[in-house]
């Protein structure tokens, strides 16, 4: 949003821009009135990262005109849970989408521009976890991190997380995806210095509970450093561990 501000405000010093679109504009910030939606386009000055747009019980309606809206303002979208058939009729009207099928996350067609130095690491316990992981991942990657990956390392065989302990202290965070009873984050913290954001899954036979097995688990882990965040929430893993990273570069927005 600072860069679009920066280049709105140097139009207008240079007369290509009359003042009545400057305030036009203008109108977006601090948030733009849609009616039955409002977006908030000033997050990036209060928080450093923009808006996400959470699409899974919004109409397709609703997601156009989140969509068209973010284009007007050349502003980078993140749209997480949605579906392929509401992607496919999103693309009858905006060309340029780009769909990240596993993670369910929906983008405009760009790439994601790296700020920070140092990199984030998603692990997965199991291939079951992988779209709740990728949702993290892709997420992580388009607010602006590197991101690695290292999937079905879970503690069923604990030599592929000990494969990979040599390598844990490089990053900014690990976030850990898993399900079943979530062993694996308390393993990881175990490993390393690095902070580990925990994301339970609703991976698990029936007294896993949808997941809440696995997030009480991580809840009373006994190593130290394990935040974690709700069922699933791969999107909320990957916002957490760039604010660290934010922080940890001194960075706000550009």
């Amino acid at each position: 949003m600072k860069q679009s501000l920066k280049r709105q405000i140097r139009l207008l010093k240079e007369g290509r821009v009359g003042e009545a679109e400057f305030l036009k504009y203008l109108e977006s910030i601090p948030y733009h009135d849609l009616g039955d939606v409002k977006l908030d386009f000033h997050r990036p000055f209060r928080r450093g990262l923009p808006e996400v747009v959470y699409g899974k019980d919004k109409t397709t309606a609703q997601l156009l005109k989140i969509v068209k809206a973010f284009r007007e303002v050349e502003e980078p979208i993140l749209v997480t849970r949605v579906t392929p058939d509401k992607v496919r009729r999103l693309r009858r009207e905006i060309d340029g989408l780009v769909y990240h099928e596993t993670a369910a996350i929906l983008t405009f067609e760009q790439k994601p521009e790296v700020r920070y130095k140092t990199p984030l690491l998603v692990l997965s316990a199991g291939a079951s976890d992988e779209p709740v992981a990728e949702e993290a991942y892709v997420s992580a990657r388009y607010l602006g991190n590197e991101v690695e990956k290292a999937y079905d390392v879970g503690v069923a065989c604990i030599s592929r997380i000990l494969d990979l302990r040599g390598q844990l202290n490089r990053y900014a965070v690990v976030i850990v995806v898993a399900g079943m009873e979530g062993a694996l984050p308390s393993v990881v913290a175990g490993l390393t210095a690095t902070p580990i954001i925990a994301v339970p899954t609703s991976i698990g036979y029936g007294a896993s509970f949808s997941g809440l097995a696995a997030l009480l688990s991580m809840l009373n882990s006994c190593s130290g450093g394990v935040s974690v965040v709700n069922i699933d929430n791969g999107f909320g893993a990957a916002y957490q561990a760039t604010l660290i990273n934010q922080k940890l570069h001194g960075l706000r927005s550009d």
